[in-house]
């Protein structure tokens, strides 16, 4: 559907109009509307398997572990936390207030947000924000991808049978569309996406300073690095699980691993051993398998293959009709070849070798680039994996695992700098979507006259030696 600048004015505007009828700041209503929310998910789960199956070739499994089932766990967490979360905090004023002593941090919503999706995980990056900003008392225009458009169609449909859209709707169509809505006055705007498009975003928030969380891939990748002590087989088997999943689309995914040379060969036959266990010889064949959205996608990932063709030691192979293309692997690959300075976003994996004792020259090379989202070691040396995840400059990541960390109930997901800024996910979702309120709460006896003028001679002397005494 194409829509006019003024059909997204007036949008905008039955939504302004809405929140400042005051609906959305009482918590129990909120609380409803997240129930509302979750039992129409789990009701149209079979509906969404379909759509993702239609846009990426999922599985129901695949569907329902990546997509459905986090956004029904997202929710719960919502709305088990939010009473809690939305309760004004009391505070000590100081004496320097005095008698003015009670001070309360009010969390109060943005108002009218704009939530931006990506095509990858279009259920889950869509419904999961949404739920935060909800949580937080806004209302929400989601302006979904039309790379996954039948997913963005069966999202339509939903959110229009469970709220009305003066409170939560869903806009499709392109990046013009993207630009009137972008164009408009919101309160807060969430992007999930690319770098590129993300600094367009901010630049449109710009005009109206409007504040902006942006969940972005990472310009130069996510790195996983196997040192030489780690278990290759533990770590292989993690690695091939991840590449697959979603067929490498995914923004937290290893984009380049990074192995100590001493394992190198040794660890390569571990990770051809477990993509063949997960999914066979051939896994442009099988149906579980994902395909790449578009055939762009899949033209840009056969191109950058064929650059490598001399150093695919696995796959390096797809089937354009049906969209899939096997996951490959690159190797050698060194550190600072095109391959390795771009986010990927597909089942192309190059492996870049390392001598084990030059680590800290590795991991100072992956600094001076632009962050990560993610970032995954194996190794058995926990000191150092510890030390390195303390220091380094990432959205998340793992020590001995993959991707589980966005599992995690009560701790943010987020990037910094070229993979990001804000956070949510439970707690950190509802303090994204809304700002602190501080309210000092005044007296009218007992007022004391030291901050009044007059500051001069002796009673200004006495006055600054009677504050002085506040300082601690």
């Amino acid at each position: 559907m194409s829509y006019t600048e003024g059909e997204i004015q007036s949008l905008v505007q039955k939504q302004r109009d809405f929140f400042r009828t005051g609906a959305t700041l009482d918590v129990k209503w909120r609380i409803r509307q997240l129930k509302k929310l979750r039992d129409a998910v789990i009701a149209h789960e079979e509906e969404f398997e379909h759509a993702l199956a239609e846009d990426l070739g999922r599985s129901a499994v695949e569907a329902y572990l990546c997509d459905i089932g986090p956004v029904i766990v997202e929710i719960n967490e919502i709305i088990r936390g939010l009473r809690r979360w939305a309760h004004p905090e009391r505070h000590f004023s100081g004496w320097m207030c005095f008698p003015s002593l009670t001070t309360k941090v009010y969390k109060m919503p943005y108002g009218v947000t704009l939530v931006i999706s990506p095509f990858n995980f279009p259920i889950l990056l869509t419904l999961g924000v949404v739920a935060a900003s909800i949580c937080g008392g806004n209302t929400v225009v989601v302006k979904a991808s039309s790379k996954s458009a039948a997913c963005t169609a069966a999202m339509k449909k939903f959110l229009a049978e469970v709220f009305p859209p003066k409170y939560v709707t869903l806009v499709d169509g392109g990046h013009e569309v993207a630009d009137l809505c972008l164009s408009q006055r919101f309160d807060k705007i969430f992007y999930t996406g690319s770098p590129q498009v993300g600094k367009h975003v901010l630049a449109m928030a710009a005009q109206n300073l409007t504040p902006v969380a942006l969940e972005l891939g990472g310009e130069t990748g996510n790195w996983c690095v196997v040192r030489k002590d780690a278990d290759l087989k533990d770590a292989a088997r993690k690695i091939a699980f991840f590449k697959l999943c979603n067929a490498g689309q995914i923004c937290i995914n290893i984009n380049q691993i990074a192995v100590a040379e001493e394992v190198a060969e040794a660890f390569l036959e571990e990770l051809k051993s477990a993509f063949i266990k997960q999914i066979g010889e051939n896994a442009t064949q099988n149906q579980d398998y994902p395909k790449l959205i578009t055939s762009q996608a899949y033209s840009k990932c056969a191109k950058e293959a064929d650059e490598y063709r001399d150093r695919i030691v696995f796959g390096g192979f797809g089937d354009e009709q049906n969209g899939r293309y096997a996951p490959t692997v690159i190797y050698p690959v060194r550190i600072d070849e095109p391959i390795v300075m771009h986010e990927l976003f597909s089942p192309l994996l190059p492996i870049v070798p390392f001598k084990d004792s030059e680590i800290d020259s590795v991991m100072a090379t992956i600094a001076a680039r632009e962050h990560p989202l993610a970032m995954y070691l194996f190794t058995k040396n926990m000191r150092w994996a510890k030390k390195t995840m303390r220091t380094q400059q990432y959205g998340g990541g793992c020590i001995n695992e993959v991707c589980v960390h966005l599992m995690v109930k009560g701790v943010p997901f987020n990037g910094t700098g070229h993979s990001g800024m804000g956070a949510y996910h439970g707690e950190w979702g509802f303090r994204e979507f809304t700002h602190p309120s501080t309210v000092l709460i005044g007296n009218t006896h007992f007022n004391l006259s030291l901050r009044e003028h007059p500051y001069n001679e002796k009673i200004g002397l006495r006055k600054l030696k009677f504050l002085r005494r506040f300082e601690k």
